[in-house]
């Protein structure tokens, strides 16, 4: 299992290569089920990520895969080189997708490369590239997805990858929720209306959730608009302030609207600021936590306590303003990040940069229900989602 350290270095790589980024419609199917359908959503800590898994099943027959699902990427893809994950050639209803039609030409929207083709052949090949150097290269194809018994997607476009690099683990690969027309989310449109949402629990030892449809959101949500991007995966939203233990920090609103691209992205764990508004959050956080002396920075994180003095802490409650005047409290969980037995730490990190990104990240998204209303244009949370 990776330490904490080495997670937060992925982290910081992913970061990157989003911040490096900035500046098909594929076939509808038509399927017989509930309007919407929930699947467990664990901690991938015991399969060497740090992201969360789901469990699909691809094939026929079905082979069930645990794989990472990703609102920063639209592919999805599955590791294929050995059977103990998934052999194609065991599916009768398996087929490669052939060089130059129009669904190979339109990889390059969901994976920004390119695809290529076999030498003297005809099959579509697929390369994409994630953030801490991890990448999947492989046959773009179709297949049935099964979610349940009765919701089953036939002719579903995904990558069966032939070499796999990096920190995928024991996981099978990536559930892709981007905007791209390739996700999973367009893919079965007709049926979930282009809404899923999910909770992230409050630690690995505890389970979530990842619903596709809108039927299960709950009463309570409180939207925000997502914000125009020209960007065609990433979830961007507007941040309007902060407040700590209930004061609004004073940061002025062009450190936000200045920022080049404000996103939401499950795959990154800590959230990303601007530097001024970083800044001011930290000082506000100490100034209530000052009962309680700095221990060493760890990693990316610069403002931390020594556990070991202390059976119990007083966390002050962080709120995030959205767009719309959409008011959120962080769950304790997601104020503070525990990178090991007897260190605490404030869970935000400053951008170096400030062209870089502002992420709102994983950690602060624990315990929510985070609403995804790609057709509606807008992003609902919801307290209390998950323990």
């Amino acid at each position: 299992m990776p330490s904490a350290l080495e997670l937060l270095a992925a982290d910081e790589s992913r970061v990157k290569s989003i911040n490096s980024r900035i500046g098909f419609n594929a076939a509808r199917n038509t399927f017989a089920s509930t309007d919407f359908v929930t699947f467990p959503a664990k901690s991938g800590l015991s399969f060497a990520t740090s992201n969360y898994l789901v469990t699909f099943g691809l094939g026929t027959p079905k082979n069930d895969l645990s794989l990472v699902f990703d609102t920063g990427s639209s592919l999805t893809w599955t590791q294929c080189p050995t059977d103990l994950i998934f052999d194609p050639s065991k599916s009768s209803t398996y087929s490669n997708i052939s060089c130059r039609t129009p669904q190979c030409n339109k990889l390059k929207s969901a994976t920004g490369i390119t695809p290529d083709c076999i030498a003297g052949g005809t099959t579509c090949i697929y390369r994409t590239l994630y953030g801490d150097n991890s990448s999947s290269v492989g046959f773009f194809a179709k297949d049935t997805l099964t979610l349940t018994p009765t919701d089953v997607v036939p002719n579903f476009f995904f990558g069966c990858g032939q070499n796999n690099q990096g920190r995928f683990g024991q996981t099978a690969g990536v559930l892709g929720l981007g905007r791209d027309p390739l996700s999973i989310l367009q893919q079965t449109s007709k049926q979930y209306g282009q809404v899923f949402s999910y909770c992230l629990p409050s630690k690995a030892s505890k389970t979530g959730y990842l619903t596709f449809g809108k039927s299960s959101v709950s009463n309570s949500v409180q939207y925000t608009p997502f914000s125009t991007s020209p960007d065609k995966t990433f979830y961007s939203i507007d941040i309007l302030a902060m407040y700590v233990g209930g004061q609004k920090l004073q940061i002025s609103p062009t450190v936000f609207s200045s920022t080049p691209l404000s996103i939401i992205d499950s795959g990154t764990i800590i959230t990303r600021l601007p530097l001024p508004a970083y800044t001011a959050l930290r000082d506000a956080f100490r100034k209530q936590m000052t009962s309680y002396p700095l221990a060493r920075p760890v990693s990316i994180f610069d403002t931390c306590y020594d556990l070991s003095i202390y059976g119990t802490m007083k966390i002050p409650t962080i709120s995030i303003v959205f767009g719309g005047n959409t008011k959120i409290d962080l769950d304790d969980s997601g104020v503070v990040y525990v990178p090991n037995s007897n260190r605490v730490c404030l869970a935000f990190a400053p951008n170096s940069d400030p062209s870089d990104a502002l992420i709102f990240g994983n950690v602060q998204q624990k315990t929510m229900q985070v609403v995804y209303d790609v057709a509606g244009g807008k992003l609902g949370f919801a307290a209390k989602g998950c323990a």
